[in-house]
Protein backbone atom coordinates (compact mmCIF):
# COMPACT_ATOMS: atom_id res chain seq x y z
CA UNK A 1 0.00 0.00 0.00
CA UNK A 2 1.39 3.41 -0.98
CA UNK A 3 2.01 6.12 1.59
CA UNK A 4 -0.47 8.99 1.84
CA UNK A 5 2.16 11.35 0.43
CA UNK A 6 2.72 9.22 -2.64
CA UNK A 7 -1.03 9.03 -3.21
CA UNK A 8 -1.38 12.78 -2.83
CA UNK A 9 1.48 13.76 -5.12
CA UNK A 10 0.33 11.41 -7.83
CA UNK A 11 -3.18 12.85 -7.74
CA UNK A 12 -2.82 16.49 -6.77
CA UNK A 13 0.77 17.76 -6.90
CA UNK A 14 2.88 19.48 -4.26
CA UNK A 15 0.16 21.27 -2.29
CA UNK A 16 2.01 24.59 -2.05
CA UNK A 17 -0.56 27.26 -1.38
CA UNK A 18 -0.47 30.63 0.29
CA UNK A 19 -3.08 31.20 2.97
CA UNK A 20 -5.41 34.18 3.14
CA UNK A 21 -5.65 36.28 6.26
CA UNK A 22 -7.85 39.15 7.22
CA UNK A 23 -8.45 40.97 10.42
CA UNK A 24 -10.78 43.25 12.25
CA UNK A 25 -12.09 43.78 15.72
CA UNK A 26 -15.15 44.61 17.73
CA UNK A 27 -18.30 45.84 16.07
CA UNK A 28 -20.98 48.49 16.38
CA UNK A 29 -23.56 48.22 19.12
CA UNK A 30 -26.67 47.19 17.18
CA UNK A 31 -29.85 45.70 18.59
CA UNK A 32 -32.18 43.46 16.62
CA UNK A 33 -32.11 40.00 15.10
CA UNK A 34 -29.34 39.08 12.61
CA UNK A 35 -29.98 40.49 9.15
CA UNK A 36 -27.81 38.06 7.22
CA UNK A 37 -25.68 40.83 5.71
CA UNK A 38 -22.06 39.82 4.96
CA UNK A 39 -20.56 42.07 7.63
CA UNK A 40 -22.69 40.70 10.46
CA UNK A 41 -21.28 38.60 13.27
CA UNK A 42 -22.23 34.96 12.63
CA UNK A 43 -24.65 33.72 15.28
CA UNK A 44 -25.13 30.02 14.69
CA UNK A 45 -26.28 26.69 15.95
CA UNK A 46 -25.45 23.21 14.68
CA UNK A 47 -27.03 19.82 14.21
CA UNK A 48 -25.01 17.04 15.85
CA UNK A 49 -23.87 14.69 13.09
CA UNK A 50 -21.11 12.46 14.51
CA UNK A 51 -20.80 8.99 12.96
CA UNK A 52 -17.77 7.08 14.34
CA UNK A 53 -17.75 3.30 14.66
CA UNK A 54 -17.29 1.38 17.91
CA UNK A 55 -17.12 -2.34 18.78
CA UNK A 56 -14.17 -2.78 16.40
CA UNK A 57 -16.13 -1.37 13.50
CA UNK A 58 -19.28 -3.42 14.08
CA UNK A 59 -21.46 -0.56 15.35
CA UNK A 60 -21.93 2.82 13.68
CA UNK A 61 -22.96 5.69 15.97
CA UNK A 62 -24.91 7.97 13.63
CA UNK A 63 -26.27 10.93 15.59
CA UNK A 64 -28.44 12.08 12.68
CA UNK A 65 -30.23 8.74 12.88
CA UNK A 66 -30.29 8.38 16.66
CA UNK A 67 -31.70 11.90 17.09
CA UNK A 68 -34.21 11.28 14.25
CA UNK A 69 -32.95 14.07 12.00
CA UNK A 70 -33.28 12.02 8.81
CA UNK A 71 -37.04 11.88 9.36
CA UNK A 72 -37.46 15.34 10.87
CA UNK A 73 -34.91 17.41 8.98
CA UNK A 74 -37.51 19.88 7.69
CA UNK A 75 -38.80 20.40 11.22
CA UNK A 76 -35.27 20.83 12.55
CA UNK A 77 -34.31 23.35 9.88
CA UNK A 78 -37.53 25.27 10.55
CA UNK A 79 -36.43 25.55 14.20
CA UNK A 80 -33.23 27.26 13.07
CA UNK A 81 -35.36 29.79 11.23
CA UNK A 82 -37.68 30.15 14.22
CA UNK A 83 -34.72 31.02 16.44
CA UNK A 84 -33.85 33.91 14.13
CA UNK A 85 -30.50 32.35 13.25
CA UNK A 86 -28.94 32.76 9.81
CA UNK A 87 -25.98 30.37 10.10
CA UNK A 88 -25.96 26.60 10.70
CA UNK A 89 -23.06 24.20 11.17
CA UNK A 90 -24.39 21.27 9.21
CA UNK A 91 -22.78 17.91 8.57
CA UNK A 92 -23.70 15.71 5.66
CA UNK A 93 -23.36 11.98 6.48
CA UNK A 94 -20.09 11.31 4.64
CA UNK A 95 -20.16 7.57 5.25
CA UNK A 96 -23.61 7.30 3.59
CA UNK A 97 -22.75 9.43 0.57
CA UNK A 98 -19.39 8.20 -0.78
CA UNK A 99 -20.18 4.50 -1.06
CA UNK A 100 -17.11 3.71 -3.17
CA UNK A 101 -14.34 5.80 -4.78
CA UNK A 102 -16.59 6.71 -7.72
CA UNK A 103 -20.05 5.96 -6.32
CA UNK A 104 -22.22 8.49 -4.48
CA UNK A 105 -25.70 8.52 -2.97
CA UNK A 106 -27.01 12.10 -2.82
CA UNK A 107 -30.66 11.44 -1.99
CA UNK A 108 -30.75 12.75 1.59
CA UNK A 109 -28.08 15.40 1.02
CA UNK A 110 -29.96 16.89 -1.92
CA UNK A 111 -33.21 17.06 0.03
CA UNK A 112 -31.63 18.64 3.12
CA UNK A 113 -29.50 21.11 1.17
CA UNK A 114 -32.49 22.19 -0.91
CA UNK A 115 -34.43 22.94 2.27
CA UNK A 116 -31.52 24.86 3.78
CA UNK A 117 -31.31 26.97 0.63
CA UNK A 118 -35.07 27.51 0.49
CA UNK A 119 -35.07 28.82 4.08
CA UNK A 120 -32.22 31.22 3.38
CA UNK A 121 -29.90 29.59 5.93
CA UNK A 122 -26.14 29.88 5.39
CA UNK A 123 -24.56 26.47 6.03
CA UNK A 124 -21.07 25.89 7.32
CA UNK A 125 -20.84 22.52 5.62
CA UNK A 126 -19.15 19.86 7.74
CA UNK A 127 -17.70 17.13 5.49
CA UNK A 128 -16.06 14.63 7.89
CA UNK A 129 -17.23 14.31 11.48
CA UNK A 130 -15.40 11.55 13.40
CA UNK A 131 -15.98 8.74 10.88
CA UNK A 132 -15.33 7.51 7.33
CA UNK A 133 -17.13 5.31 4.80
CA UNK A 134 -16.82 1.56 5.25
CA UNK A 135 -14.67 1.14 2.15
CA UNK A 136 -11.99 3.42 3.65
CA UNK A 137 -12.02 1.59 6.98
CA UNK A 138 -10.45 4.03 9.40
CA UNK A 139 -7.87 6.77 9.78
CA UNK A 140 -4.88 4.45 9.43
CA UNK A 141 -5.62 4.12 5.71
CA UNK A 142 -3.13 6.23 3.68
CA UNK A 143 -5.63 6.46 0.83
CA UNK A 144 -7.97 8.58 2.97
CA UNK A 145 -6.69 11.96 1.64
CA UNK A 146 -7.27 10.98 -1.99
CA UNK A 147 -10.76 9.59 -1.46
CA UNK A 148 -11.78 12.48 0.76
CA UNK A 149 -10.45 15.06 -1.69
CA UNK A 150 -12.56 13.49 -4.43
CA UNK A 151 -15.59 13.69 -2.14
CA UNK A 152 -14.92 17.36 -1.36
CA UNK A 153 -14.76 18.16 -5.05
CA UNK A 154 -18.02 16.30 -5.67
CA UNK A 155 -19.74 18.29 -2.90
CA UNK A 156 -18.38 21.63 -4.16
CA UNK A 157 -19.56 20.88 -7.68
CA UNK A 158 -22.99 19.71 -6.56
CA UNK A 159 -23.67 22.67 -4.24
CA UNK A 160 -21.83 25.60 -5.86
CA UNK A 161 -23.82 28.11 -3.77
CA UNK A 162 -22.08 26.96 -0.57
CA UNK A 163 -19.12 29.10 0.50
CA UNK A 164 -18.44 28.07 4.14
CA UNK A 165 -16.87 24.69 4.92
CA UNK A 166 -15.41 22.72 7.79
CA UNK A 167 -13.62 20.00 5.81
CA UNK A 168 -12.74 17.89 8.88
CA UNK A 169 -14.17 18.53 12.32
CA UNK A 170 -11.77 18.49 15.29
CA UNK A 171 -8.79 16.78 13.66
CA UNK A 172 -6.87 16.43 16.92
CA UNK A 173 -9.83 14.92 18.80
CA UNK A 174 -10.60 12.58 15.90
CA UNK A 175 -7.04 11.22 15.85
CA UNK A 176 -6.70 11.01 19.64
CA UNK A 177 -9.98 9.23 20.40
CA UNK A 178 -9.58 6.86 17.45
CA UNK A 179 -5.90 5.98 17.65
CA UNK A 180 -4.56 6.88 21.10
CA UNK A 181 -7.50 6.53 23.50
CA UNK A 182 -8.91 3.46 21.74
CA UNK A 183 -12.55 4.59 21.75
CA UNK A 184 -13.60 4.96 18.10
CA UNK A 185 -12.92 3.61 14.63
CA UNK A 186 -9.54 1.79 14.60
CA UNK A 187 -9.62 1.77 18.43
CA UNK A 188 -5.83 1.76 18.74
CA UNK A 189 -3.85 3.00 21.75
CA UNK A 190 -0.34 3.79 20.50
CA UNK A 191 1.60 6.95 19.76
CA UNK A 192 2.44 5.68 16.29
CA UNK A 193 -1.21 5.06 15.45
CA UNK A 194 -2.06 8.57 16.71
CA UNK A 195 0.59 10.21 14.51
CA UNK A 196 -0.52 8.12 11.53
CA UNK A 197 -4.15 9.18 11.97
CA UNK A 198 -3.11 12.79 12.55
CA UNK A 199 -1.06 13.10 9.37
CA UNK A 200 -3.70 11.36 7.25
CA UNK A 201 -6.43 13.64 8.60
CA UNK A 202 -4.48 16.87 8.13
CA UNK A 203 -3.45 15.81 4.64
CA UNK A 204 -7.08 15.00 3.84
CA UNK A 205 -8.18 18.42 5.05
CA UNK A 206 -5.55 20.18 2.95
CA UNK A 207 -6.31 18.19 -0.18
CA UNK A 208 -10.05 18.52 0.33
CA UNK A 209 -9.73 22.29 0.69
CA UNK A 210 -7.72 22.46 -2.51
CA UNK A 211 -10.51 20.70 -4.38
CA UNK A 212 -13.17 22.98 -2.89
CA UNK A 213 -11.13 26.03 -3.90
CA UNK A 214 -10.94 24.81 -7.49
CA UNK A 215 -14.68 25.36 -7.75
CA UNK A 216 -15.16 28.07 -5.14
CA UNK A 217 -12.06 30.28 -5.08
CA UNK A 218 -13.61 32.51 -2.41
CA UNK A 219 -14.31 29.60 -0.03
CA UNK A 220 -14.20 30.29 3.71
CA UNK A 221 -12.77 27.45 5.79
CA UNK A 222 -13.92 27.31 9.42
CA UNK A 223 -11.52 24.83 11.02
CA UNK A 224 -13.28 23.64 14.14
CA UNK A 225 -10.77 22.36 16.74
CA UNK A 226 -11.00 21.58 20.42
CA UNK A 227 -9.67 24.29 22.77
CA UNK A 228 -8.41 22.38 25.78
CA UNK A 229 -5.83 22.22 28.55
CA UNK A 230 -4.85 19.97 31.47
CA UNK A 231 -3.67 21.57 34.72
CA UNK A 232 -1.16 19.38 36.56
CA UNK A 233 -1.19 19.89 40.33
CA UNK A 234 2.14 18.27 41.06
CA UNK A 235 5.34 19.86 42.32
CA UNK A 236 7.23 18.06 39.58
CA UNK A 237 5.40 17.86 36.28
CA UNK A 238 5.23 14.63 34.31
CA UNK A 239 6.29 14.25 30.70
CA UNK A 240 2.97 12.76 29.61
CA UNK A 241 0.79 15.68 30.70
CA UNK A 242 3.22 18.31 29.44
CA UNK A 243 3.70 16.72 26.01
CA UNK A 244 -0.05 16.41 25.46
CA UNK A 245 -0.52 20.05 26.41
CA UNK A 246 1.80 20.74 23.47
CA UNK A 247 0.42 18.08 21.14
CA UNK A 248 -3.03 19.73 21.29
CA UNK A 249 -1.57 22.21 18.78
CA UNK A 250 -0.19 19.55 16.43
CA UNK A 251 -3.15 19.40 14.04
CA UNK A 252 -3.26 23.16 13.51
CA UNK A 253 0.54 23.40 13.31
CA UNK A 254 0.55 20.96 10.40
CA UNK A 255 -2.56 22.47 8.81
CA UNK A 256 -1.32 26.07 8.98
CA UNK A 257 2.34 25.20 8.21
CA UNK A 258 3.66 26.41 11.57
CA UNK A 259 6.76 24.69 12.89
CA UNK A 260 5.97 23.05 16.25
CA UNK A 261 8.29 22.96 19.25
CA UNK A 262 11.28 20.66 18.98
CA UNK A 263 9.83 18.29 21.56
CA UNK A 264 6.69 17.84 19.48
CA UNK A 265 8.64 17.47 16.27
CA UNK A 266 10.78 14.75 17.84
CA UNK A 267 7.59 13.01 18.97
CA UNK A 268 6.23 13.08 15.42
CA UNK A 269 9.50 11.76 13.98
CA UNK A 270 9.80 9.07 16.65
CA UNK A 271 6.30 7.84 15.83
CA UNK A 272 6.35 7.50 12.09
CA UNK A 273 6.31 10.90 10.42
CA UNK A 274 9.09 11.16 7.84
CA UNK A 275 11.10 14.29 7.10
CA UNK A 276 9.64 14.28 3.58
CA UNK A 277 6.10 14.23 4.96
CA UNK A 278 6.89 17.01 7.42
CA UNK A 279 8.36 19.19 4.66
CA UNK A 280 5.18 18.64 2.62
CA UNK A 281 3.05 19.99 5.47
CA UNK A 282 5.35 22.98 5.93
CA UNK A 283 5.15 23.93 2.23
CA UNK A 284 2.33 26.41 2.86
CA UNK A 285 -1.20 26.91 4.06
CA UNK A 286 -4.24 25.54 2.26
CA UNK A 287 -6.22 27.93 0.04
CA UNK A 288 -9.29 29.89 1.03
CA UNK A 289 -10.01 32.36 3.80
CA UNK A 290 -9.07 30.58 7.02
CA UNK A 291 -11.06 30.98 10.24
CA UNK A 292 -9.78 29.22 13.37
CA UNK A 293 -12.78 27.72 15.13
CA UNK A 294 -12.28 26.85 18.80
CA UNK A 295 -14.71 24.47 20.50
CA UNK A 296 -14.92 24.80 24.26
CA UNK A 297 -16.83 22.70 26.76
CA UNK A 298 -16.18 22.77 30.51
CA UNK A 299 -15.09 19.15 30.19
CA UNK A 300 -12.32 20.20 27.76
CA UNK A 301 -10.39 21.66 30.67
CA UNK A 302 -9.08 19.16 33.21
CA UNK A 303 -7.09 18.99 36.44
CA UNK A 304 -4.66 16.20 37.35
CA UNK A 305 -4.43 15.81 41.11
CA UNK A 306 -1.24 14.78 42.95
CA UNK A 307 -2.45 11.14 43.08
CA UNK A 308 -2.87 11.06 39.30
CA UNK A 309 -6.66 11.36 39.33
CA UNK A 310 -8.02 13.49 36.50
CA UNK A 311 -11.18 15.52 37.00
CA UNK A 312 -13.05 18.13 34.99
CA UNK A 313 -12.24 21.68 36.00
CA UNK A 314 -15.10 23.29 34.01
CA UNK A 315 -13.66 26.75 33.28
CA UNK A 316 -10.64 27.69 35.33
CA UNK A 317 -9.13 29.36 32.26
CA UNK A 318 -12.24 29.36 30.10
CA UNK A 319 -12.70 29.90 26.38
CA UNK A 320 -11.11 33.35 26.43
CA UNK A 321 -7.76 32.39 27.94
CA UNK A 322 -7.33 29.12 26.08
CA UNK A 323 -8.45 30.50 22.73
CA UNK A 324 -6.31 33.61 23.16
CA UNK A 325 -3.31 31.31 23.41
CA UNK A 326 -4.33 29.68 20.11
CA UNK A 327 -4.88 33.11 18.54
CA UNK A 328 -1.42 34.38 19.49
CA UNK A 329 0.04 31.21 17.98
CA UNK A 330 -1.77 31.35 14.62
CA UNK A 331 -3.10 34.92 14.25
CA UNK A 332 -6.27 33.76 12.50
CA UNK A 333 -9.75 35.21 12.74
CA UNK A 334 -11.60 33.29 15.44
CA UNK A 335 -15.02 31.69 15.83
CA UNK A 336 -16.41 30.04 18.97
CA UNK A 337 -17.58 26.98 17.04
CA UNK A 338 -19.08 24.70 19.73
CA UNK A 339 -20.24 24.83 23.32
CA UNK A 340 -22.94 23.42 25.62
CA UNK A 341 -23.57 21.88 29.03
CA UNK A 342 -25.53 18.73 29.84
CA UNK A 343 -27.62 20.31 32.63
CA UNK A 344 -30.47 22.29 31.00
CA UNK A 345 -30.91 24.40 34.12
CA UNK A 346 -27.31 25.60 33.92
CA UNK A 347 -27.32 26.13 30.16
CA UNK A 348 -28.56 29.76 30.10
CA UNK A 349 -25.82 30.83 32.52
CA UNK A 350 -23.24 28.94 30.48
CA UNK A 351 -24.44 30.70 27.32
CA UNK A 352 -24.00 34.12 28.91
CA UNK A 353 -20.58 33.19 30.28
CA UNK A 354 -19.42 32.21 26.80
CA UNK A 355 -20.73 35.47 25.42
CA UNK A 356 -18.83 37.43 28.09
CA UNK A 357 -15.68 35.60 26.92
CA UNK A 358 -16.39 36.61 23.32
CA UNK A 359 -17.01 40.27 24.16
CA UNK A 360 -13.80 40.38 26.15
CA UNK A 361 -11.84 38.92 23.24
CA UNK A 362 -13.36 41.35 20.74
CA UNK A 363 -12.71 44.30 23.06
CA UNK A 364 -9.02 43.46 23.02
CA UNK A 365 -8.93 43.59 19.24
CA UNK A 366 -9.07 39.90 18.41
CA UNK A 367 -11.26 39.33 15.31
CA UNK A 368 -13.98 37.02 16.65
CA UNK A 369 -16.38 36.37 13.77
CA UNK A 370 -19.02 34.08 15.19
CA UNK A 371 -20.55 31.99 17.96
CA UNK A 372 -22.30 28.61 17.84
CA UNK A 373 -24.44 26.93 20.52
CA UNK A 374 -24.02 23.25 19.71
CA UNK A 375 -26.43 21.82 19.14
CA UNK A 376 -29.95 22.64 17.96
CA UNK A 377 -31.45 19.52 19.55
CA UNK A 378 -30.35 17.27 22.41
CA UNK A 379 -27.65 14.67 21.86
CA UNK A 380 -27.30 11.02 22.88
CA UNK A 381 -24.52 9.26 24.83
CA UNK A 382 -22.00 12.11 24.63
CA UNK A 383 -21.58 11.85 28.40
CA UNK A 384 -19.58 8.70 27.60
CA UNK A 385 -18.08 9.95 24.35
CA UNK A 386 -20.32 7.65 22.24
CA UNK A 387 -18.22 4.73 23.48
CA UNK A 388 -21.30 2.66 24.42
CA UNK A 389 -24.73 2.66 22.85
CA UNK A 390 -27.01 3.16 25.85
CA UNK A 391 -29.39 5.83 24.59
CA UNK A 392 -28.76 8.36 27.38
CA UNK A 393 -30.21 11.72 26.39
CA UNK A 394 -27.83 14.66 26.94
CA UNK A 395 -30.04 17.69 27.54
CA UNK A 396 -27.70 20.16 25.85
CA UNK A 397 -29.78 21.36 22.90
CA UNK A 398 -31.74 24.50 22.28
CA UNK A 399 -34.60 22.02 21.84
CA UNK A 400 -35.21 18.57 23.29
CA UNK A 401 -35.71 15.45 21.17
CA UNK A 402 -39.45 16.19 21.02
CA UNK A 403 -38.41 19.52 19.45
CA UNK A 404 -39.66 21.50 22.46
CA UNK A 405 -37.56 24.52 23.51
CA UNK A 406 -35.27 24.34 26.50
CA UNK A 407 -34.54 27.38 28.69
CA UNK A 408 -31.34 28.10 26.77
CA UNK A 409 -33.38 28.76 23.61
CA UNK A 410 -35.04 31.76 25.29
CA UNK A 411 -31.66 32.96 26.55
CA UNK A 412 -30.20 32.72 23.04
CA UNK A 413 -33.15 34.66 21.61
CA UNK A 414 -32.54 37.37 24.21
CA UNK A 415 -28.87 37.49 23.24
CA UNK A 416 -29.81 37.76 19.56
CA UNK A 417 -32.25 40.56 20.21
CA UNK A 418 -29.58 42.55 22.04
CA UNK A 419 -26.53 41.85 19.88
CA UNK A 420 -27.90 40.34 16.65
CA UNK A 421 -26.74 43.17 14.37
CA UNK A 422 -23.21 43.72 15.61
CA UNK A 423 -20.69 43.65 12.79
CA UNK A 424 -17.43 41.75 12.41
CA UNK A 425 -15.32 44.93 12.11
CA UNK A 426 -16.00 48.31 13.72
CA UNK A 427 -18.61 50.24 11.75
CA UNK A 428 -18.79 47.41 9.25
CA UNK A 429 -22.20 48.63 8.11
CA UNK A 430 -20.35 51.37 6.19
CA UNK A 431 -19.12 48.72 3.77
CA UNK A 432 -22.63 47.56 2.87
CA UNK A 433 -23.63 48.74 -0.61
CA UNK A 434 -27.21 47.80 -1.38
CA UNK A 435 -27.62 49.72 -4.63
CA UNK A 436 -25.32 51.16 -7.27
CA UNK A 437 -25.90 53.64 -10.09
CA UNK A 438 -27.04 52.08 -13.36
CA UNK A 439 -23.66 52.78 -14.92
CA UNK A 440 -21.67 51.39 -12.01
CA UNK A 441 -21.78 47.93 -10.49
CA UNK A 442 -20.08 47.55 -7.12
CA UNK A 443 -19.49 44.20 -5.45
CA UNK A 444 -17.93 43.59 -2.06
Amino acid sequence: MKSFLTNIKEQFGSGKYEGDQYGGAQGHNGNGLPTGLPNNFMFATGIECSYPTIDNGKTRRDMLAECDHYNRYKEDLALVKEMGLKVLRYGLPYYKIQLAPDKYDWEFADAAMAEIRRLGITPILDLLHFGVPDFIGNFQNPELPVHFAAYCEAVAKRYPWVRFYTPINEIYVTAKLSAKDGIWNEQLTTDKAFVTALKHLVAASIMGTQQIAKHRSDCIIVQSESAEFTHELRAEHTYEVQIWNKLRFASLDLLYARHPEGEVLNYLYDNGMTRREYDWFMAGEPPGYQIMGNDYYGRNEKIMLPDGTIQTSVDVMGWYNITHEYYLRYRKPVMHTETNVFDPNLAPTWLWKQWVNILRMRKEGVPVLGFNWYSLIDQIDWDKGLSRKEGTVNACGLFDLDRKPRPVADAYKMLLQEYGQITIVPHGELFEITEAPATLKVEI
